[in-house]
């Protein structure tokens, strides 16, 4: 008698949501998959996610929506604020998203997945190579050993913005952005009875001789509205998270021969628009639906057509937005801009 055929195998590099997320759905197709990462273990920290209707479709595919949704704070709609608390323009309710944290958005898609799919404290190299892989996935993040492994002209770009996040005790019903000159200031609900921020300063404004995170942040928004300050008051040192801002452009295609870039190693963008998770979940649904319809190779050649020109131009719509959010000039300009987009 014949053996039957073997199963397809992929190797996914990266336990982050991408990656997490790529292993459900290949692993329902069929797949045999090892998810390779260099933690420990999952990380327990981190701060809000947005999950607007697309990515909350995606996760309802991969059989973890609800479970998403129980964890989850609903919004609809939001607001731009003057740092006096006065609004610059408001966001439609019709646009609604689930807020969710990254722990527990990660906890749920690891739970998922048969155990030992994860290999812990297993880092992935540049330019290694996988025998036996029929498909390798990409999901390593923004500073991507795979990708600089064949992509050598695509390494992450400065965005000349320095971030700050975190979560502090509290409840809030709104998601507001605050813009100012050379900052602005996020505030939106977060699962666990947490309230989620975000600020984003113009590097001129980073003062290297500040004393802590809390003390700089306290210093430039000392005079912003009463939101802000109450988030401030909150605020400890060793919750909050600091980085320098990247992107990320890759000339050509996402794919070469069977390895495919998905999430922050695909695209990371600026976190403005609040869209570097959901797309990353978008990469991974239209990843696997590509190949379970058209087999590897050419599923991997329909995967680059449906989302590479797509997001790429939400990674430039991002970088904008970064810019004008922390632009030290042209103020009323901006917010005569901002009223116009939104109304």
């Amino acid at each position: 008698m014949s053996s039957p055929l073997r199963p397809l195998r992929a190797v996914v590099a990266g336990a982050g949501i991408a990656g997490l997320a790529a292993a459900n759905a290949l692993v329902a197709d069929g797949w045999e998959v090892e998810v390779l990462d260099r933690a420990p273990a999952l990380p327990r920290g981190g701060t809000a996610l947005g999950m607007w209707p697309a990515a909350m479709a995606v996760l309802d595919g991969l059989g973890v929506g609800d479970p998403v949704r129980s964890h989850a704070v609903q919004v609809r709609g939001g607001a731009i604020l003057a740092p006096d608390g006065a609004t610059i323009g408001r966001i439609p309710a019709s646009r609604s998203a689930h807020l969710v944290s990254r722990a527990r958005l990660l906890e749920t898609l690891h739970d998922a997945l048969p155990a030992g799919t994860v290999r812990w404290s297993r880092p992935v190299e540049a330019g290694e190579h996988f025998p036996g892989a029929d498909l390798v996935v990409a999901a390593d993040g923004i500073h991507s050993r795979l990708r600089s492994g064949r992509w050598a002209d695509a390494a992450a770009r400065p965005l000349g913005t320095v971030a700050f996040r975190g979560v502090v005790p509290g409840h809030v019903d709104t998601v507001t952005e605050t813009w100012g000159r050379g900052a602005m200031f996020g505030i939106t609900p977060s699962s666990d009875a947490m309230v989620n921020w975000f600020a984003c300063l113009h590097p001129d404004l980073v003062d290297p001789g500040a004393s802590s995170p809390t003390a700089l942040l306290r210093t430039v928004f000392a005079s912003w509205h009463g939101s802000i300050a109450r988030v401030l008051s909150a605020m400890a040192d060793d919750a909050v998270d600091r980085r320098d801002l990247f992107d990320v452009h890759v000339p050509g295609r996402f794919v070469r021969g069977n390895l495919a870039l998905v999430g922050d190693a695909a695209h990371a963008m600026a976190p403005n628009l609040g869209r570097g998770a959901c797309e990353s979940l978008l990469d991974v649904w239209a990843l696997s639906r590509s190949i379970a319809a058209d087999g590897v190779e050419a599923g991997l050649r329909r995967y680059d057509r449906m989302r590479r020109r797509r997001v790429q131009r939400i990674v430039t719509a991002a970088r904008l937005v970064n810019r004008v959010a922390t632009t030290q000039r042209l103020l009323p300009a901006r917010t005569r801009a901002a009223r116009l987009l939104l109304a």
